[in-house]
């Protein structure tokens, strides 16, 4: 009878382990709520810089791609010039 519970419900008294583990899942819970305001705006502040990031080297390759597109076709021209030969007053 020395393990139930004062109201006789034929539960068991926690152990000390148990005491010291519903305080710290109480004070785990106590610092989430208190700090998710500002967690949420860190992970929003690191998305978004994650998202800038992302999104800058996604510009960048398309903006390389587009040069070298540009670079090719005066590469072309350059070959045909080069080809038809200088241009002068007595060939043009």
């Amino acid at each position: 009878m020395a393990e139930t519970g004062a109201g006789g419900s034929g539960k068991p008294l926690p152990t000390a382990a148990e005491k010291q583990l519903l305080r710290r899942r109480r004070q785990e819970l106590d610092y989430w709520k208190n700090n998710s305001a500002r967690l949420g705006r860190r992970n929003l502040l690191t998305g978004l810089a994650i998202g800038a990031f992302v999104v800058g080297m996604f510009s960048y390759t398309i903006l390389s791609v587009k040069q070298e597109r540009i670079m090719e076709e005066l590469d072309d021209e350059a070959k045909i010039h080069i080809m038809r030969g200088p241009r002068t007053g007595a060939n043009s």
